[in-house]
């Protein structure tokens, strides 16, 4: 278990959870990224998914920024997050058209008001509208917006997603085996289609970079932001402030980021890379993992009996490297909570890794071949991480 994350009141691991699921049918194809089923339509050569995930404590950051500031452009940016975390999933299991969405916003009235709500709403019609020209097509069908201030202390923001697809058309990790490489996506820098600088944190342990980074101040002056229920010690225990700037991200971004912008970077979506790239080599692939919950360890729950060797990650951006030295989260731990800068991995055949490769480059991406697939010599799913922090190895 990640300790000093559990401490907060979230388990990377989700060991918990796992063993409440274990029970449950897994669908059509048992080891998918996501559960896939039966055609509701009854075509028996398709099947379909239904997908639900949201912002997280993104929400609260972007409620820190607001209060700060008065803009409400944080709010605006959580709906590409609150898309992207189902979007992205779904890609993984080879869907990239067709999409069905609707939003769940749960609010404090007392707290976020109308135009922090519109401001999601448009922020979700926005990134819907600049994905068509990709052609990831989006339909938005409306949602739910409830005042549940018992429940909720600032604001939450979810999506959930439908999708059919053929099951010719499915990307099946069972498929993931000793022979492969591993093809890493970056999480940072600036895609073709992204408007500024993105720092890679995406929309997981946001829990764990606020109270890492972030000063007292922020718990003494908004105790809503945070849970009663973590100790006080733990609570915003950093030495920065919302506009100090990100150490190191001068080197990407004139006059650098702010810690408070970095951690609110909207998360990527690699929706283009993905559709041209199933287009072209869909047959050499094996699965698409996407690092969020677990980070770099999340593909041990994927595949059988096999060893992933993680020896050549993508360079850890300032963002990571900040909160693991000004916090004292062990080096172990930040790959079972961060991407660390790999947000999506492609595992393949090591004869069309360099087309892989030259996708993202044409999407302004960087991706390379960061590890290999082997077999596991005790039957059980292993990851092996070379850590860049600290010139170490890592077993999970």
């Amino acid at each position: 278990m990640a300790d000093a994350y559990l401490t907060l009141g979230v388990s990377s691991t989700k060991e918990e959870i796992h063993k409440a699921v274990k029970k449950l049918d897994r669908g059509v194809f048992a080891n998918a990224f996501c559960k896939l089923i039966d055609d509701p339509y009854g075509d028996p050569d398709w099947c379909a998914a239904m997908h639900a995930d949201g912002a997280g404590t993104k929400a609260s950051l972007a409620y820190l920024k607001f209060r700060e500031t008065g803009d409400y452009t944080p709010f605006f940016d959580i709906a590409q997050d609150s898309i992207v975390m189902n979007l992205d999933d779904l890609l993984c299991v080879g869907a990239v058209d067709g999409f069905v969405m609707s939003n769940t916003i749960d609010r404090n009235a007392h707290r976020i008001d109308g135009k922090a709500v519109s401001a999601v709403i448009d922020g979700y019609q926005s990134f819907i509208e600049s994905m068509k020209q990709f052609g990831i097509n989006i339909l938005m069908c409306g949602g739910e917006t409830a005042d549940v201030g018992d429940l909720a202390s600032t604001l939450i923001v979810n999506s959930t997603f439908f999708v059919r697809l053929p099951k010719k058309d499915v990307i099946d990790c069972a498929n993931i085996k000793s022979g492969q490489v591993i093809v890493g996506f970056s999480s940072s820098g600036k895609a073709i289609y992204e408007k500024k600088y993105n720092a890679g944190m995406g929309s997981n342990g946001l829990t764990a970079a606020r109270h890492l980074l972030l000063s007292k101040y922020y718990a003494e002056k908004y105790p809503e932001s945070y849970s009663d229920t973590i100790d006080y010690d733990k609570v915003y225990r950093g030495k920065f402030m919302l506009d100090d700037i990100l150490p190191g991200s001068e080197m990407f971004i004139e006059g650098g980021v702010s810690i408070g912008d970095a951690m609110l970077s909207p998360t990527r979506t690699y929706a283009p890379v993905i559709r041209e790239l199933l287009s072209s080599c869909r047959e050499g692939i094996g699965g698409i993992i996407h690092c969020t919950g677990g980070g770099q360890v999340k593909c041990r729950n994927f595949g059988s009996g096999v060893r992933y060797i993680k020896d050549n990650l993508i360079e850890i951006p300032p963002l990571f490297s900040t909160i693991f030295e000004n916090s004292d989260i062990t080096p172990k731990e930040m790959y079972q909570t961060f991407n660390m800068g790999q947000r999506l991995e492609v595992f393949c055949d090591p004869e069309i890794a360099s087309n892989v490769i030259a996708v993202a480059d044409k999407y302004n991406i960087e991706a390379k071949i960061t590890g290999r697939i082997e077999a596991s010599v005790s039957g059980r799913n292993e990851v092996v991480i070379n850590d860049k922090l600290t010139d170490s190895v890592f077993e999970y």
